[in-house]
């Protein structure tokens, strides 16, 4: 009985698990002194260099500043860290295969078919630079679908910067 449960729940927690909108991943470099680093500003360069629309370039940003300033981080004109981000875009393409049985229109027992459907899938890697040494100290990465409904992409973006910022700065 205690492993039929054990299971249930596991089996619970995995597909919860799964349907996580956003997949995100941070790599940082080890010797960095993440204790000394209290304010931030934007690299300029790396911003303007991003091939999004400026609106969504101005909601990522907004994101991320109010995501750094609830971790105790000040915006200031002499930072500690300098932020850049970076976005690729890619179609998605799911293929379903669909078995149906029986007599009915389908002549042939156990025929099926098959279901492409896609959808548009986006990256965004927020970067985070030493504003001294000028080297790349952290990077985050967030994955999943986009969407075109201007009404939901402020939420979809707030929620692609607050899942990859939860990992910053590492423990």
């Amino acid at each position: 009985m205690k492993t039929l449960k054990f299971l249930s729940v596991f089996f619970l927690v995995i597909i919860l698990a799964s349907c996580s909108s956003v997949r995100v991943n941070a790599d940082y470099d080890k010797k960095a002194n993440f204790t000394n680093y209290k304010t931030f500003a934007y690299l300029k360069s790396g911003i303007d260099k991003v091939e999004i629309s400026d609106l969504d370039k101005k909601r990522i940003l907004n994101s991320i500043e109010e995501v750094m300033i609830s971790k105790g981080f000040t915006k200031s004109e002499n930072p500690d860290i300098l932020i850049s981000i970076f976005t690729k875009e890619r179609e998605r393409v799911d293929v379903y295969q669909n078995y149906g049985f029986g007599w009915g229109w389908n002549p042939y027992w156990g025929m099926g078919y098959t279901n492409v459907m896609t959808s548009p899938e986006g990256t965004l890697f927020i970067d985070i630079i030493d504003a001294k040494t000028k080297e790349l100290v952290w990077q985050g990465e967030g994955s999943g679908y986009l969407t075109k409904d201007t009404e939901k992409k402020d939420a979809r973006i707030k929620e692609f910067v607050t899942r990859i910022l939860e990992q910053y700065p590492p423990k």
